[in-house]
Formats: C-alpha cells, structure tokens, sequence
C-alpha cells in the first residue's frame, strides 16, 4: 500500500487538490464573459459606429449597388467585408476595462448571412474582448443599461431607459475621440 501524500498543513490529498485546482481553471476560462455588476452597463452599435457600413456598399460593384439601393443591408455577405470604423477597435478596448461592454446590433430580417457576418466580424476585429458580448435584437430599448451608442434613432435606439450617445459626423459625437472624452 502506498502512503498518501498531502498538501502541507492540511489532510487533502495531492491528488484531489490538483483535480480541483484544474476544475477551478476551467471554470473561471468558461465564466470570463459573465457580466461585471460593480461596471456601468455600455452598449455600441456595429453598422457606421464600429463598423464602415457605407464604405462596404461604396466598394461593390455598380451594378450591385443599383440592384439594392434601396434596400442596401439586404447585400448578401456585405457585413463580412466591413472594415473598421477609424478609432473603434482602440475605442472599444478603453471603454472595455472601464464598462461592462456589448455590441449591441440589428440584422437586417431578409439577409440571413448578415447574422453569421456580425459574429465573424466581431471575433476577427474585436477578439477576446468581445467573447459572448453580441447582441443582435430589433429592440434597442428593452436591454437594461447605462449608455449606447448608436448612429439612427432606429430599432429602439431612440427609446433606449439609459443615455443614448449619438455617434456620427452630424450627431454630438462625430467620431470614437469624442466618445472617449466623454465617457473616460
């Protein structure tokens, strides 16, 4: 029979300590995305706020264009090519230490790939950081929280319960610098 070894000044077994040491690793990777409570709750639009919706639709091709003009987040698969909005994703990283951050978006109900390239394009752009953070509802207002950002009015941004910051070269808030003096 052999003896036991236990971890000093206590009577748990090696063995059961590092087995628990393990489950208690995995535990706290699996909860990094649980929310905050001690943080104020901020929300960030995705289209023209992270991302640059109206350059994406520049760069298709005319006839493209034409077809969905007024229709323009119908395009299949547009929302994969955004590219950053100039300041977001450095935005996006301050406000994070310093608020309980979600992107907060609506997917155009005919575009089914639009819903898939909003998750893409927030682990390609936004990483860990924003790991469970997506939401993509057609109802701004009914999310609890403190401030959005937000470029329209549109899908309850308007009705948001907390501040809605209006982002945007004619709105209060033309661009992320302005954002930044504001909230930090």
């Amino acid at each position: 029979m052999s003896k036991k070894s236990f971890v000093p000044g206590t009577d748990i077994p090696y063995e059961n300590w590092i087995q628990a040491w393990i489950v208690t690793l995995r535990l706290k990777k699996r909860n990094q995305s649980k929310p905050d409570l001690k943080k104020k709750i901020l929300y960030i639009d995705m289209d023209s706020v992270l991302s640059d919706f109206t350059g994406a639709f520049n760069k298709l091709d005319e006839d493209v264009q034409k077809k969905y003009s007024n229709n323009k987040d119908e395009v299949p698969g547009m929302f994969s090519t955004m590219l950053p909005i100039e300041g977001a994703i450095d935005a996006f990283g301050k406000l994070s230490e310093k608020y309980d951050t979600y992107i907060l978006s609506s997917a155009p109900w005919n575009n089914p790939s639009a819903w898939t390239d909003k998750l893409e394009w927030v682990k390609k752009h936004l990483g860990s950081k924003a790991r469970k953070r997506l939401i993509l509802s057609h109802h701004k207002h009914l999310n609890r929280g403190d401030y959005l950002i937000d470029d329209r009015p549109n899908n309850g941004a308007k009705e948001f319960q907390g501040e809605w910051l209006r982002f945007g070269e004619k709105a209060g808030f033309p661009d992320w610098q302005s954002v930044l003096d504001y909230l930090l």
